[in-house]
């Protein structure tokens, strides 16, 4: 989950903080439904547990998120720490070795805080109508933020989520449970390898925001990975990842061209400073085989706290300026952020 710059405006009409550029690394519910009985048959953990445990340890069911005090541990990744939000009683922004991963505010889980994590909101809350239950699959799960929002704006979705660190996995149920009615799988592994076990066709959304360090691993920047992506939606169904990148912006382009080897339809939507390169930040990809809202996701970059610009057709090919599909035989992981990105 790449830093983004932060905004007071959620997804859900509330409002949140202006973006800082950042890249990041990388439950089943107590109540199955039918979508849920098709959902991959692997190991998993439950929102229904998370509330439990912080019920045995004397914590509110949404969540311990203890009131103005910090809190850490080390995990696969670094030192993951939460440190309170001093406009938000229960919001926590998630830290891995001080570089800001992802914002939860366990009283509103609507509320989107990173500028990337509100465009990737956008994406969610147009993938179907307002409120219908989607199945929806995030590769990398940092805080869950995005997992949480879909709970909340889409009740009985069924989602499930694939994080590689099991320790940060651990540290973020325990300080910040999922709520018990909510069908949200977490499941332990690689993303590539966590895609591979999805049905044909499963996914209405799938969510790539996987970092190991500050940096996206190479084995889920080619065409090979997105193949395997698009094999897993349904008809219709969207793919959208956070990139990022800075000047020459040659890892982004490379991406956009690699989608649109693979996909029939792509848009890209940043901070038009990072579409000039003039800073190191984030931007979200989306790609899909059907026709893409980008007139609306246009609006609603263009209305944001921290304003955002979408390109698509021809703009968005002649941005690639001639780079090349990236396959697994040439790929590499995505830049290193220079040092005064998280300053």
């Amino acid at each position: 989950m790449a830093r983004g710059k932060r905004g007071r405006q959620g997804n859900a009409g509330r409002s949140g903080r202006a973006d800082r550029a950042r890249p990041i690394p990388d439950e089943r519910a107590d109540e199955r439904g039918d979508d849920a009985a098709h959902a991959p048959d692997t190991a998993d953990t439950t929102g229904a547990a998370d509330a439990a445990t912080g019920r045995a340890r004397g914590g509110r069911t949404r969540g311990r998120a203890r009131a103005g005090e910090p809190v850490s541990a080390r995990v696969d990744g670094g030192r993951a720490e939460l440190v309170p939000d001093r406009d938000r009683p229960r919001g926590r922004t998630l830290l891995i070795d001080g570089a800001p991963q992802s914002h939860v505010d366990l009283d509103d889980p609507g509320y989107l805080d990173f500028s990337y994590q509100r465009r990737l909101g956008h994406v969610a809350d147009l993938v179907a109508p307002p409120g219908r239950p989607i199945q929806a699959l995030h590769l990398g799960g940092g805080a869950f933020t995005l997992a949480r929002y879909i709970a909340a704006s889409r009740p009985r979705s069924t989602q499930q989520v694939v994080e590689v660190d099991g320790p940060l996995v651990a540290f973020v149920r325990r300080e910040l449970p999922l709520e018990s009615g909510w069908r949200v799988r977490v499941r332990g592994g690689d993303a590539r390898a966590g895609l591979g076990k999805v049905p044909d066709g499963w996914a209405d959304l799938i969510i790539a925001d996987v970092f190991s360090g500050a940096r996206t691993p190479a084995h889920l920047t080619s065409a090979e990975f997105l193949a395997e992506a698009r094999r897993a939606l349904r008809p219709g169904g969207w793919y959208a990842a956070n990139i990022a990148d800075g000047a020459p912006l040659a890892h982004l382009r490379a991406q956009v061209a690699t989608a649109r080897a693979v996909f029939a339809e792509t848009c890209l939507t940043a901070d038009p400073a990072v579409l000039r390169g003039r800073r190191f930040g984030n931007a979200v990809l989306l790609a899909g085989d059907g026709a893409l809202p980008v007139a609306e996701l246009t609006r609603r970059a263009a209305s944001d706290p921290h304003p955002g610009r979408v390109e698509h057709g021809r703009a968005l090919a002649d941005f690639t300026g001639g780079a090349r599909p990236v396959s697994d035989a040439d790929a590499t992981a995505s830049p290193a952020p220079p040092p005064a990105a998280f300053d």
